[in-house]
């Protein structure tokens, strides 16, 4: 998520259409079909789930490189990818001699070339995780052995993570699977239940219209800092699996906000229009924050009585309203309350949303007057 990814600025235009022209280059290949998890529920509507071994790959080695590099809190402001709910990650143990210098040697390639980038916004990562995600049916991506496996990924990486790939296999990636799987089961019967209302409601809201194909998740034991983000053209979303924030009904609503991120563009033209026609400056997070409070609310009253205790964590009873001001559903508090965002620099547009968006989503405003109402406050 980004102030979390739960995702982010979005690309801006000179930037998109660079990914879109590369993208379109990588699309004049062909790709193979990689196939989603099944569910005993069957396939499910709106979202396309993927435990993908090769994106798997790249976020573990991303994710320990990040760490052993030690970075700063990114520009989200939240810190490295261990630093908020999930535990800092450990290596594969009881490796060979040769285990231990191929893996250390895939790391510090991590560490040298993708380490410091992001990948919510860097292109080359953003290509990168697309292509692996396409491959994931692959044993290879160089080709050698079965031509329709070269994945065409540049620079050394490919034979960086095909040295990398025994080791994470036979160390690491059956228990990855099967806590991304477990997810993934976990989250089905939503999905089926109430995935097609809330993406219909959320366009209603947005004035567009939900993706036609089903959005695909890349579900990984780890994705970044913040535990999810998203990347368009093509619109995917990457989502932890182990990461506490995205446990139970939260996770529910995590994939519903980071799947906002391909609808908001009119939300975000709409705040910067108001905001020059006053002369002022168009808030760099405000519609990161509308959105956040727009899925909340929408998922909030389906809710109730849907968590069920999560494995291994604590459990503590949610407050009875989470709404300022008040409010009647209990049970669930919207991810923006629970995780404290609007206390990290957005509490004016808590007031703002509060005030002037929640009438709009309650159908006593229009959408133009909302945003108007909005930046003429700010």
């Amino acid at each position: 998520m980004a102030l979390l990814s739960l995702s982010h600025m979005r690309p801006f235009a000179l930037k998109r259409f660079h990914l879109l022209l590369v993208s379109a280059l990588f699309l004049l290949r062909p790709a193979l079909a990689a196939q989603q998890v099944e569910t005993e529920y069957g396939p499910l509507p709106v979202f396309e789930l993927h435990s993908g071994f090769w994106v798997n790959l790249h976020h573990t080695l991303y994710s320990l490189a990040r760490e052993r590099k030690a970075l700063p809190a990114n520009r989200n402001g939240v810190g490295n990818s261990g630093s908020l709910g999930q535990k800092p990650l450990v290596s594969p143990q009881n490796l060979t001699t040769a285990e231990q210098q191929d893996w250390d040697a895939a790391v510090s390639f991590y560490i040298g070339n993708y380490a410091d980038k992001d990948p919510l916004f860097n292109i080359d990562l953003m290509l990168l995780k697309n292509q692996l995600g396409d491959f994931e049916d692959c044993d290879e991506l160089t080709g050698k052995k079965k031509k329709t496996c070269d994945a065409g990924l540049p620079g050394k990486i490919a034979p960086v993570l095909e040295s990398a790939a025994p080791i994470y296999r036979a160390h690491w990636w059956l228990d990855q699977d099967r806590a991304n799987r477990r997810w993934i089961a976990r989250i089905a019967p939503l999905v089926l239940e109430q995935g097609v209302g809330v993406s219909e409601r959320l366009a209603d809201i947005y004035q567009t219209k939900w993706p036609k194909g089903k959005i695909r998740v890349e579900v990984c034991g780890y994705a970044n800092s913040t535990g999810a983000y998203t990347t368009l053209d093509p619109l995917r979303v990457t989502i932890s699996s182990t990461d506490p924030r995205n446990q139970g009904s939260a996770a529910f609503e995590v994939l519903f906000h980071e799947a906002s991120h391909g609808i908001a563009q009119a939300v975000q033209a709409a705040i910067a229009r108001e905001c020059r026609q006053r002369n002022k400056a168009i808030p760099r997070d405000l519609w990161h924050a509308l959105i956040f409070y727009t899925t909340g609310e929408v998922i909030k009253p389906l809710m109730a009585g849907k968590d069920a205790p999560v494995p291994g964590k604590p459990q503590s009873a949610a407050p009875s309203s989470s709404k300022a001001g008040g409010g009647s559903e209990e049970s669930y508090t919207p991810y923006a309350i629970r995780e404290g965002l609007y206390q990290r620099g957005w509490n004016s547009y808590l007031q703002l949303l509060t005030q002037f968006w929640q009438p709009y989503l309650d159908g006593k405003a229009t959408f133009d007057d909302a945003i108007a109402h909005m930046a003429s406050s700010l």
